[in-house]
């Protein structure tokens, strides 16, 4: 009896796992997953290795870790998010939304490559509460610049208090507004190939509008990085067709044709890809 019930707690401790990592983005494409031994053998999630191996022999059988709640959890604890940051966040997890912001890994990866770049003058498309931008800010040197643009005037608040408490709101030029509309203003005002650095995060079905519009402002061996390229692991899902799926699906597909920029897709958060101009 008592070991009928607990092979049963193995197979249900092993089967929620599987579900929990089939349903990940960062699994969601492959065809056959595994579990190391010690998850089988010990029936403890605690314990598990799981690992990604797909059928192809072309991938050379290459194991990719899955990102479980408890390395994620690792991963989380070796970022260095500064005080103004976490309050920001959690205060933004109290609000409608808050899933839009971006993760404390993201923040600091975007943070990194305004640093990589020496940049001086960056644009961020979609703001929200304004987490990755004051993140950016925050990297930027005194004479920086970024350029935020945001069409809801509640969040933007919340930003621009947290621009204020961080000492960074010199930094930040604010355009509330459509970010297509401020992306053409910019260009119109003669800044093209000024800026070093832009993120968006913001409307999926203008993603390649948005594109368009920054590699005009962005400089050759500048940046352009593009958040949620992986939309919960829709764009892998051939039965998921809807409008801002299917955007996100043909952007990937035509930023692999677009010899203008050098493209790196990270798996970091729901899926970025970095974006060099060429």
């Amino acid at each position: 009896m008592a070991t009928g019930l607990a092979m049963n707690r193995c197979s249900i401790s092993v089967c929620r796992t599987a579900d929990v990592l089939l349903n990940r983005p960062t699994v969601s494409v492959v065809r056959n997953l595994k579990f190391n031994r010690r998850l089988i053998g010990n029936c403890s999630i605690a314990s598990a290795a799981p690992f990604v191996v797909a059928e192809d022999e072309k991938y050379g059988n290459k194991q990719v870790i899955s990102l479980t709640p408890r390395l994620y959890d690792y991963i989380l604890s070796n970022v260095r998010e500064p005080e103004i940051l976490k309050q920001l966040r959690e205060e933004t997890a109290k609000m409608r939304g808050s899933q839009m912001q971006v993760s404390p890994d993201q923040a600091q990866l975007l943070a990194m490559l305004v640093q990589i770049l020496g940049a001086e003058r960056c644009i961020e498309v979609g703001v929200y509460t304004g987490y990755s931008s004051l993140a950016v800010a925050l990297a930027l040197p005194e004479s920086g610049r970024l350029v935020a643009c945001e069409r809801d005037s509640n969040s933007l608040e919340v930003a621009q208090r947290y621009y204020e408490l961080a000492g960074v709101s010199h930094k930040v030029i604010v355009k509330h507004g459509l970010a297509a509309e401020s992306l053409k203003s910019l260009i119109e005002n003669g800044e093209g190939s000024s800026y070093d650095f832009a993120f968006v995060d913001a409307d999926k079905r203008m993603y390649q509008d948005y594109f368009e519009l920054l590699l005009q402002l962005v400089r050759v061996g500048g940046v352009i990085v593009m958040d949620n390229v992986l939309w919960h692991g829709r764009v892998a899902d051939p039965m998921v067709n809807d409008a801002k799926t299917i955007s996100i699906r043909n952007f990937n597909k035509n930023l692999m044709d677009d010899e203008r920029v050098s493209i790196s897709m990270v798996p970091i958060g729901d899926g970025m890809t970095i974006c060099r101009k060429i």
